[in-house]
């Protein structure tokens, strides 16, 4: 898929744009929060959030996702094996940091009201990552490299007037 810098931060952006948005809803919706909360809290949080989950993606996940699943499916010739494994690794680390983002709001807007945060933290990634997984893997996946290669990679094969 993206072969430079340039056009890895361009998919980055279109996919954390993708899963972020949905995964805010969704992670609103767990939380009651749809109807609770401004219009102006629910923008900034997603904000907030995706920037978070763009530098995770470029500096920290994302390159770690990358080595890990390279090194996996180094003896197969398999593109979609590779595609899978590292959407699977990326889905874990995003779950991972994603989840205390998500606590931590949680929080703010609802008060602590638990005794145990790891339990509160298990539980906010389990959740997470049972979404997170089908929906990168079914739907952000396929659309964001539709998207990617339809409208923002050129093809090799057309010519570029100078």
């Amino acid at each position: 898929m993206p072969t430079t810098k340039k056009e890895s931060i361009q998919f980055g952006l279109i996919m954390c744009f993708g899963m972020v948005l949905v995964m805010t809803m969704y992670n609103y919706y767990l939380n009651g929060m749809i109807g609770k909360m401004t219009f102006y809290e629910g923008i900034t949080d997603f904000l907030i959030a995706f920037i978070i989950a763009i530098i995770l993606d470029l500096f920290l996940v994302g390159p770690n996702a990358k080595k890990l699943a390279l090194k996996l499916t180094a003896n197969t010739k398999s593109e979609l094996f590779t595609v899978l494994t590292f959407s699977t690794f990326m889905v874990i680390g995003m779950a991972l940091f994603m989840s205390v983002f998500g606590l931590v709001t949680t929080i703010l807007h609802n008060g602590y009201t638990s005794n145990f945060i790891i339990g509160d933290y298990l539980s906010v990634f389990g959740k997470n990552f049972i979404m997170a997984l089908p929906l990168q893997i079914f739907v952000m996946g396929p659309l964001v490299r539709f998207i990617f290669t339809k409208y923002m990679k050129p093809n090799k094969n057309e010519v570029r007037e100078a």
